[in-house]
């Protein structure tokens, strides 16, 4: 029971800061809102096949990420409050804190997103649900790759720099496997190669969930 209040403190903490300033939410919608109408007027996406139309909101997303989910960490040192996590925190505890605020911002976003996508393309989805089982374990890996490297980075100088080249690297196979997997939910059908699709898309948040944990324990201490 600790160790769950211990992560729900957390959250709260992190939530609260952000129903207060909306820098996050404002940023990311503002971004998105920008992208999509670009997609849209410029590009003609309506004419596109399904694989480059599922490419493109992947792209947008893993921008949008890109410019918020870093900040996890990194707000707590320019606060100067990360010693105070160090105070009343175990690393566990904090570090799935801080992913699970991560992950309710990104499945969260990345819903409406594709709502608004949808909706000015007029697509019709072809599998709903498993489109939902695609956000949701791409919302994981997004946000287990954005938590361990915004816990890395967080101490270094030039912060969004470092973030940027370590994570793009590591976001790419997530992104190639959810432009797949996404246009089979949205366009193709679920075919033989989906289930491959959503097995990697879990070992991959696995993994990197698992690595961050791993990782934080060390830089928790130094």
């Amino acid at each position: 029971m600790r160790f769950l209040r211990g992560i729900s403190a957390v959250v709260a903490k992190d939530l609260q800061a952000e129903f207060r300033s909306r820098f996050a939410f404002n940023t990311v919608m503002t971004f998105v809102g920008s992208a999509l109408l670009l997609i849209l007027f410029t590009l003609r996406a309506q004419q596109l096949p399904p694989t480059p139309k599922s490419g493109l909101v992947w792209i947008v997303i893993l921008f949008a990420a890109l410019s918020v989910l870093s900040r996890s960490f990194i707000t707590e040192t320019d606060r100067q409050t990360y010693d105070l996590l160090r105070l009343y925190g175990q690393p566990t505890e904090v570090y799935i804190g801080k992913f699970s605020y991560n992950f309710l911002f990104t499945f969260t976003i990345n819903i409406i997103i594709f709502v608004l996508y949808i909706l000015l393309l007029d697509l019709s989805v072809v599998e709903p649900l498993a489109l939902i089982l695609v956000l949701f374990l791409g919302s994981a890996g997004l946000s287990s790759v954005s938590t361990m490297l915004g816990a890395i980075v967080s101490q270094a100088d030039r912060r969004g720099a470092i973030f940027s080249v370590l994570s793009i690297p590591l976001l790419f196979p997530l992104i190639l496997i959810l432009v797949r997997a996404t246009a089979a939910a949205v366009f193709n059908g679920l075919q033989g190669d989906f289930l491959n699709d959503v097995m990697a898309l879990v070992g991959f948040a696995g993994v990197t969930l698992t690595a961050g944990i791993l990782l934080f324990d060390y830089i928790w201490t130094e």
